[in-house]
């Protein structure tokens, strides 16, 4: 028996899940199809920084983990060795938050709380689903859960499973470099301050989370798993040495790195089929705008099937989706890749103007609202 369903997510990661949400209760039958279980990303400890514009977009959802969310109420933007810094403070505009650090695994629980129960949502968990062809004015799929094989027919997949793989339709762009992720302690609290430090051998970003700090140290590839075999008091002397001033750090937890690599999908859709989040563009981590992107890809695409016919992948639904994405989609990939090549390096007059630029923004209330607007609400701050 083939079970016909509107529309089948693939991914049941926060992207997902977003997405799966916006739609319950409206027109369309939902499948939503996870590889492993939802209790298990539960326990899933990597930090994630999310912009108030996350924030807003979440809450009518029902799911905001407030109780384990920090709040960054000021950024404070410098480079290693040159002069200009710049501040941005969530009181400029007149917010109770520029950003939030969490864990994945609360924002996972939150999402799927009741996920279920919703209307027009059927969950199929700790299941593998394989594209097995076009049925007419839909698309075939098998799904397999071990002991239990089944098929749908949906007129609409969405790939919201995680970073795409090396193909003619991604583009690549490999950075050399690898993010060594942990959480430290401090002596001190942060007072909701983060810090963007750029250095010549990548961005290194100090999250408040907690009562410390959730760190993303950028360092060439080679580098990293030298750092990952320091003992803890050596790592934390490194941190503080890469960040070129004291920072009272007192204890750190485990840590991992993985490559950070550009890759782009060049266009999100193709016929009944469209890819959101990691599976659309993944980006570097610099300034935190890849996940808010996905979580607005969601937004946008559940607004656009929500405004639709009833047959949820028809070419117009999708020509319009990707039509409304593109500026978000292009300048977040453009404006984390043009950050990454303009810092990662010491070379004198890139120096000199990465600090006027600095000093500009510091200076220059308008533009740097404009940056902050961007990465709040991304382009869609200005639609």
């Amino acid at each position: 028996m083939t079970e016909p369903v509107d529309i089948a997510i693939l991914g049941a990661g926060p992207v997902g899940l977003t997405l799966a949400r916006k739609l319950a209760g409206q027109r369309f039958r939902v499948a939503l199809i996870e590889r492993r279980r939802l209790a298990d990303q539960a326990g899933d400890p990597r930090a994630m920084a999310l912009a108030h514009g996350a924030r807003q977009l979440l809450e009518p959802l029902s799911a905001w983990p407030a109780d384990s969310a920090t709040a960054i109420t000021r950024i404070h933007v410098s480079q290693k060795g040159g002069f200009g810094r710049c501040e941005m403070d969530a009181t400029e505009h007149g917010l109770p938050a520029l950003g939030y650090v969490l864990r994945y695994g609360d924002l996972a629980a939150a999402l799927a709380k009741d996920i279920a129960g919703l209307p027009g949502i059927t969950l199929y968990e700790d299941c593998t689903a394989t594209l097995a062809g076009k049925d007419g004015e839909g698309l075939q799929l098998c799904l397999d859960s071990g002991d239990c094989e089944r098929s749908l027919r949906c007129s609409l997949l969405v790939h919201a499973e995680g970073t795409p793989t090396e193909a003619a339709e991604i583009e690549v762009r490999d950075y050399g470099q690898q993010a060594v992720v942990a959480e430290v302690s401090l002596a001190d609290g942060h007072q909701g301050c983060a810090w963007e430090r750029f250095t010549p051998e990548g961005p290194l970003a100090l999250l408040p989370y907690g009562r410390g700090y959730a760190v993303v140290f950028t360092v060439p590839g080679a580098r990293a798993a030298p750092l990952l075999a320091l003992n803890e008091t050596a790592f934390l002397a490194a941190l503080e040495k890469q960040f070129g001033r004291p920072l009272a750090l007192t204890a750190c937890g485990p840590r991992s790195a993985f490559p950070l690599v550009l890759r782009i999908r060049k266009s999100p859709i193709a016929p009944r089929q469209v890819w959101i989040g990691n599976a659309a563009q993944t980006l570097h981590p610099v300034s935190g705008q890849g996940f808010n992107l996905g979580l607005r890809d969601a937004e946008v695409l559940g607004e656009a099937l929500w405004r639709g016919g009833p047959d949820a992948g028809a070419p117009a639904n999708l020509a319009g989706y990707a039509r409304r994405r593109r500026l978000d989609r292009q300048g977040g990939a453009a404006f984390t890749d043009g950050i990454v090549r303009l810092f990662s390096n010491d070379l004198p007059p890139l120096k000199l103007a990465r600090g006027l630029g600095l000093l500009a923004l510091d200076l220059l209330p308008p533009a740097r609202q404009f940056v902050a607007k961007r990465m709040i609400w991304g382009a869609r701050a200005w639609s």
